[in-house]
Formats: structure tokens, sequence, C-alpha cells
């Protein structure tokens, strides 16, 4: 598993993919945190990071296909995953180190953004004035959802050998997971059952933890989502020998 996992991240690094990935996440999130009027913190008039923690998601979905897509699909293309699978690897140990891996890349694009937090710190009249146990469950939220999306990506890249298939795949995928079921029970027809469908989606679990609140509720919720997804995977993987 450590095996593939550097060699993953090595592929990645060497490679502009890390730190076009990367940039684009930075650039986008900090021209909505400080630069559009509609959401810069500077004209809001608030010290909080609410523009980041509500936009990033939708960074995240585009984001992180573009890191996932290559994993299984680029060695589908160029022949090596039978390579790959005579190596003394386990499914197992093959899909956790290309997860890991991706989601180290995720990682890595979250941390710079700390410099958003120092810098709604200083500039809160007084200084400090922040709501630091929100911005702890709301990167605990970004984080864990990142953690999703990427387990997503992962399982869109093992069931095609396109990577612009996977992409999509994995853009739709993590898209309806996030709002889909909100959408569904807005609808006027469900009564009492419109709150348990939108519990279903990763935009109620994800609001409630970029409260403040870390509930083991919604970090299970997460986890098995993630379990769910990379069952998915270890299945279509391991299909080859049916």
């Amino acid at each position: 598993m450590f095996t593939v996992f550097l060699k993953e991240i090595n592929t990645f690094f060497n490679s502009l993919i890390a730190y076009i990935v990367m940039t684009v996440f930075l650039t986008g999130t900090g021209l909505f945190m400080w630069v559009f009027r509609q959401y810069s913190v500077l004209d809001y008039g608030f010290a909080d990071m609410s523009t980041l923690f509500s936009m990033a998601p939708f960074v995240f979905m585009f984001l992180i296909p573009a890191i996932t897509m290559r994993t299984f699909a680029e060695e589908k293309k160029d022949g090596t995953i039978e390579l790959l699978l005579t190596k003394p690897l386990t499914d197992w140990q093959i899909i956790i180190g290309k997860y890991l891996s991706s989601l180290t890349l995720v990682v890595f694009s979250l941390i710079p953004t700390l410099i958003y937090y120092y810098s709604v710190y200083k500039l809160g009249d007084p200084e400090g004035n922040i709501d630091s146990a929100a911005v702890t469950g709301s990167y605990t939220g970004l984080f864990l959802l990142g953690a999703v999306f990427t387990s997503m990506g992962i399982f869109s890249s093992v069931i095609s050998g396109n990577q612009i298939v996977s992409f999509v795949v994995a853009l739709v995928l993590c898209y309806i997971v996030y709002q889909g079921f909100f959408f569904v029970s807005s609808i006027n027809a469900w009564g009492e059952f419109s709150t348990l469908i939108d519990q279903f989606g990763i935009s109620y679990h994800y609001d409630a933890l970029s409260k403040g609140l870390i509930d083991s509720r919604d970090v299970l919720y997460f986890l098995s989502v993630i379990t769910i997804m990379l069952l998915l995977t270890k299945l279509i993987l391991g299909s080859r020998k049916w």
C-alpha cells in the first residue's frame, strides 16, 4: 500500500496536475473570499469565513474529480493495470494507496487556506473576533467532504478507461449526493419524510458541522459513505476474477 501511495504522490508532483489543481482551488476560493463584492469578507463586514466554506464544496466538485480521474483510468488506458495487479499487492492495498495519495493532495490544497483564517483573525474588531469553534468544525466538515468526494472519484475512475468520462461521472455523482437529496426533499410531496430524505445528502451533515458542533452522527455518515464507495471500487476491481 505504501509503495502505491508513494508512486501516486510522485506522479502527481512530477507533473503539472498537482500544481494546477492547487492553484485553481486557491485562486477560486481566494477570489470569492476577498475580491467578488457579493461574497467578499471585506465588504461583508463580519469576521467569519462562511464564504470559503460555502463555496469550497462546489470548487471541490471540479477539483477532486480532476485529481482522481487518472488513478485507475490512466492505468487502464496505458495497459499498466495488468502489471500492477500482478504485483504482490491485494486489491485493498492498491485502492487504499491510490485513495490516500489523492486525499493527501486535497489536504495540501486546504492547508494554505489557513492564511485566510489568520487574516480574518487579525482583521477582526477587536482582533480575534472570530468564531474559532465554527471554523474548526467547518474545516473538519470540509476535510470529510473532500474524503467523500475522493472516494467517489476513485470509484468513477475504476469503472472507466477514459479520464474525461471518469471526470464527468465523478462530477455528476458528487453533485447529486451533495445537493440532489436536498432538492428532492424540497418538493412539496413528502410531508414529514422530507427531513429524512434531506439527511441522506451530504449538504445536511456538512452544514451541521459548519456550525461548530462536531456530532458523531455526522462523522459516522461521512465515514459510511466513504466505506460504501471504496467497497464498490473493490467490487469493480475484483470483477476481473469472475
